[in-house]
């Protein structure tokens, strides 16, 4: 009588134990379900990360290939502006050497009526007039400051005149005059400027006082 209990009992735990191993198998069902899930969010999260990154790094190449590019049409239209420059320079050297002829030459000699001499001035004269003309075809233009106020950028100081008539730093004379090709500074105008007279405009209080030129006046592209 002692065995039948146990062979009740026996389909009872046989059935608490499949029903237990089927709980835990659909448990563990579900953590796997639950751990590739999370795995495939974390592929998502990494990928979407990645494509961030590309799309930065294309958007900073795109950015610098620009800035190249701007870079490379300023420098093609700078050489194509300034590459005349050095030659333009030695040209106004000598075309400074003719005008000295000239104004070497004594008014007595110019009046003198020889036409062998007089033929031979108005040559040099032209000669140093189509010099110029050619250089100002180029983009050479002069700089003629006399009454203007004293700019360093474009004017040198050479000396300074006594005169309480004319505004301060004003251009009074000028000594050798000045070139620009484009817009920089082919040769700076060596000038004399006022002292002494009244100050200039209000609005122009703060305007540079006379010194040596910028560094970089005299130097090209």
């Amino acid at each position: 009588m002692s065995e039948q209990p146990k062979d009740e009992r026996a389909p009872e735990q046989t059935a608490a134990k499949s029903e237990y191993a089927e709980t835990a198998a659909t448990g563990e069902a579900f953590q796997a379900e639950n751990a590739g899930q999370d795995a495939d969010y974390e592929a998502v999260v990494r990928l979407v990360k990645e494509n961030e990154e590309l799309k930065d790094r294309a958007l900073r190449f795109a950015a610098e290939m620009e800035n190249l590019r701007r870079r490379t049409a300023r420098d093609v239209q700078d050489a194509k502006a300034y590459a005349i420059a050095n030659f333009a320079r030695d040209m106004l050297q000598v075309s400074d050497n003719l005008r000295r002829a000239l104004d070497a030459i004594p008014a007595e000699a110019k009046a003198s009526g020889d036409a062998g001499f007089t033929a031979l001035i108005e040559g040099v004269d032209m000669t140093e007039r189509a010099m110029l003309s050619a250089l100002e075809r180029h983009g050479v233009k002069k700089l003629d400051p006399h009454g203007e106020r004293f700019d360093p950028h474009f004017h040198q100081a050479m000396f300074e005149v006594p005169n309480p008539d004319v505004p301060a730093n004003t251009v009074v004379q000028v000594v050798q005059t000045g070139y620009v090709i484009g817009e920089r500074v082919l040769r700076p105008a060596m000038v004399g400027v006022a002292k002494g007279g009244p100050k200039q405009a209000a609005e122009q209080a703060n305007a540079a006082e006379p010194g040596p030129p910028d560094p970089r006046a005299e130097k090209d592209a």
